[in-house]
């Protein structure tokens, strides 16, 4: 067991920088893409459903949602290029943004997900666990 797992940790070595990286690509090319389609603004299909369900201004709420999720998505990436204090606190703000984003997409659009096996097998689950990694731990 031993001699497996230090041939694991010799392989696996000199790849441990990009394994952060994995993460923040995956993870700010996907909410930058989940946002980018709502464009242009207002998202028509997106007003149309909020003024349904009875969320005020429908065009500002979801104008404002797809921005977000764009620009968290951006600052995701971003963030881990710069290797100072402002880089660290673009990647938790926009880990920050991504968790309210996925708070209101499970609490409006998915409540009936919560604590079922439907949640577990979505994207969402883990777009909201990984945008709270980064939120958390921002460049560490």
């Amino acid at each position: 067991m031993s001699n497996l797992n230090s041939t694991l940790n010799s392989l696996a070595k000199p790849f441990t920088g990009l394994a952060p990286w994995l993460l923040r690509l995956t993870l700010g090319i996907a909410f930058f893409l989940h946002g980018y389609s709502k464009f242009p603004l207002p998202p028509e299909d997106m007003v149309g459903w909020f003024g349904s369900i009875g969320i005020p201004a429908p065009e500002i709420i979801s104008s404002m949602v797809a921005i977000g999720e764009t620009t968290a998505g951006v600052g995701i990436i971003l963030g881990g290029l710069l290797s100072s204090s402002l880089g660290h606190l673009i990647t938790r703000l926009s880990g920050g943004t991504m968790i309210v984003i996925m708070i209101g997409a499970f609490s409006i659009a998915h409540a009936d997900w919560f604590i079922t096996a439907e949640l577990f097998q979505s994207e969402q689950i883990f777009l909201f666990a990984i945008g709270t990694y980064f939120a958390i731990k921002g460049n560490d």
